[in-house]
């Protein structure tokens, strides 16, 4: 695949530091999750094809010992707020001259820097200070959040992921690692570069909810069908709305211009109560095959058995579940590769290991001998042993 050999270590953390570590996972990365010795469970979701190993980062032992075990890697994903791992003495100037070649990503919601830097957020936070948030929804509703879609995982998750990349790539040149600064404030910004600049160009310049793309438009909208189902519509281009047109029996000299926005609630008004009259699947077979845009919205019980991603395999079952069971399948990774494809691992090995299941391998691969890992064990600095306070492992600095 194509990230084979790049050793990632992920600090646990909930949803877009779990993503990007997936995804490094996803096309070969070896990527190691480092979860607390106090914890007993994990709410990442997102662990396929990683491994697990668990510290007591309480004690600076323990600390010297991931720090040794970064002085191996290639690519550290920091999901903490500004200055956690400064004060754990694992911050990026330590780390950094241990090990010039690390790319260290640092992924936050409001940045490394700023007056909000160290202030508690989620996803609807973040996005809410950028614009973006105001311009989602519907005419004359309150501004509508995409789920966490938006900031944790397109501006947060995967825009970390490119800026690792990035950075590696530029190794390649330097042989220096960096520091990556993935906030999501950032990285969601990003995203709505188009609708910033359509804004500056006045083409979405109307009340939330009254623009083309934003669900002003008859033509660009989700109708619901005769058994309660839905029905997209993205028929833009002119051929594409005559075929919708032509699709629910519509006459267009009948019909306002499709580019009247002042008809365009008449126009809605006129395709709801089209769309009304056959179920979503009868709606399915009149569009399917041509160009009008038109498609059925599919729940998500239904996805993984759908036809167009069936044949995909867009989304797959983990080994040894039940291949009838819509609920058991994943996304597979994306995009896709011809020669160095990426892999969803629970595909082939089932569902994600357990906490702390590989201390020791990655101990053993970062050079402790089999002494430092049975006292390490014993003492409570890896695993979840018992903890007695006073002990500690004696780590030589020349293996820093």
């Amino acid at each position: 695949m194509a990230l084979n050999g790049l050793k990632v270590f992920e600090f646990a953390g909930l949803a877009p530091g779990p993503f990007a570590g997936m995804v490094l996972a996803d096309f070969g990365a070896d990527v190691v999750r480092i979860d607390r010795s106090d914890a007993s469970s994990t709410m990442d979701v997102l662990a396929r094809g990683k491994r697990s190993i668990q510290v007591n980062l309480k004690d600076q032992a323990a600390v010297a010992v991931v720090r040794r075990l970064l002085a191996t890697a290639d690519v550290l994903i920091d999901p903490f707020r500004p200055g956690v791992l400064e004060r754990l003495g694992l911050g990026p100037d330590v780390l950094l001259k241990d090990n010039p070649r690390l790319v260290y990503a640092r992924l936050t919601g409001f940045g490394q820097t700023g007056p909000l830097a160290n202030m508690a957020g989620h996803d609807i936070n973040y996005i809410a200070i950028t614009g973006v948030l105001a311009m989602l929804g519907r005419k004359g509703e309150r501004p509508m959040f995409p789920a966490n879609l938006l900031g944790d995982f397109a501006g947060g998750g995967m825009l970390c992921v490119v800026g690792i990349l990035l950075a590696l790539l530029e190794r390649q040149r330097s042989g220096q690692g960096q520091v990556v600064d993935a906030a999501m404030v950032d990285g969601s910004t990003y995203l709505s570069s188009f609708i910033f600049k359509m804004r500056q160009r006045g083409f979405w310049n109307a009340a939330r909810g009254e623009n083309m793309l934003d669900s002003g438009a008859p033509f660009y909208e989700v109708y619901e069908t005769k058994d309660g189902k839905y029905m997209a519509v993205g028929s833009i281009e002119p051929q594409f709305y005559r075929l919708l047109l032509k699709g629910l029996g519509l006459d267009p000299k009948t019909l306002p211009a499709q580019m009247d926005m002042s008809s365009w609630d008449e126009l809605k008004a006129t395709f709801a109560a089209a769309f009304k009259t056959k179920t979503r699947d009868e709606w399915s077979a009149v569009f399917v095959g041509t160009d009008a845009c038109v498609t059925p919205v599919i729940e998500p019980d239904e996805a993984p058995l759908f036809a167009a991603n069936r044949e995909r395999s867009v989304l797959v079952a983990p080994a040894g579940c039940d291949v009838s069971d819509a609920e058991q399948y994943e996304p597979a990774p994306a995009p896709r590769l011809s020669r160095t494809p990426g892999r969803n691992s629970a595909a082939v090995e089932g569902r994600a290991p357990e906490m702390g299941a590989h201390t020791a391998d990655v101990l053993r691969e970062a050079g402790f001998s089999a002494d430092e890992i049975t006292r390490a064990h014993k003492t409570g600095l890896v695993g979840r042993a018992p903890r007695p306070s006073a002990a500690s492992l004696s780590i030589p600095s020349s293996r820093l």
